[in-house]
């Protein structure tokens, strides 16, 4: 599947980057030196928007060398007809401040099938209200 990049400025370098063709992510990379107190949401702009087709969305996913220092990406869709520029939101949920380095691979851009479902209500006769192991153990 091709996916289009729209330029919001991001330099050659660090377009989204597959390190292999059968890796599920493309890298994606910090454009700025940043550091993040424990607790605290960084928004950073990619430098890049992307055009998905309908029935797809992207998410920016953790990498695994950064979820295990505590810094992870939360995953807000990109829809389908979002054109602007895409962002990655990363949290520090570790108790220590981390520095992150210009150039630093941030996250992995991930496209992934969506189901765009036509929500309707029903009665839920078939089922009843009961949760949270109502039906025992």
């Amino acid at each position: 599947m091709k996916i289009r990049l729209i330029d919001f400025g991001v330099p050659e370098n660090h377009r989204p980057f597959r390190a292999h063709d059968n890796d599920a992510g493309a890298d994606v990379y910090m454009p700025y030196d940043c550091t993040i107190k424990p607790g605290e949401i960084a928004k950073i702009p990619l430098g890049f928007g992307i055009e998905v087709q309908d029935g797809y969305a992207a998410f920016v996913f953790p990498r695994t060398s950064m979820a295990v220092k505590g810094l992870v990406c939360e995953l807000p869709p990109v829809d389908s007809g979002y054109r602007g520029e895409i962002h990655a939101i990363i949290s520090n949920v570790g108790d220590k401040e981390q520095s992150i380095r210009k150039g630093a691979r941030i996250g992995q851009l991930i496209i992934i099938p969506v189901i765009i479902a036509d929500y309707v209500f029903s009665r839920g006769e078939q089922r009843g209200t009961g949760g949270f192991g109502s039906t025992g153990e």
